[in-house]
């Protein structure tokens, strides 16, 4: 019986990893934008803290 059940594991997940295999760099690459506009976006945001908190570090460097 166990053999049984590791046959039709094998056959049902063997074709399953090679689809995410395939599908997984597509997926990245489709991913890649998203990304480089989060990074972007945090850098923008780090910029506008680092501006807003300049005139107390002036302030308390005095």
């Amino acid at each position: 019986m166990k053999i049984i059940l590791w046959l039709v594991l094998l056959f049902f997940c063997a074709p399953l990893a090679i689809f995410v295999l395939v599908l997984y760099p597509i997926v990245w690459l489709f991913l890649l934008p998203f990304r480089m506009v989060g990074i972007a976006v945090d850098g923008v945001f780090d910029l506008l803290g680092a501006l807003l908190k300049l005139p107390a570090k002036i302030l308390r460097g005095i």
